[in-house]
């Protein structure tokens, strides 16, 4: 195989590559998803604030123990 073979072997790859992932974004069996996805920047803020606070009381119960635990071995 010479080197214009293996491009040309690449390209045809990279082509049906393309093709692949135009086909999976355009697909008509993905539309409900996709608009549901584009409107999640516009979700409730209240609903994403009150999961944001839950892991953050947890992360921050998590650093305190840490840090007890830390005094504790000196």
């Amino acid at each position: 195989m010479d080197k214009g073979t293996l491009h040309s072997i690449a390209l045809v790859l990279m082509t049906l590559a393309f093709l692949g992932v135009c086909w999976w974004a355009f697909s008509p069996s993905r539309k409900k998803r996709f608009e549901e996805d584009a409107k999640l920047p516009f979700a409730d803020d209240e609903e994403l604030g009150k999961s944001a606070q839950e892991r953050g009381g947890e992360e921050a119960g998590a650093g305190k123990g840490q840090e007890k635990k830390g005094q504790d071995e000196l």
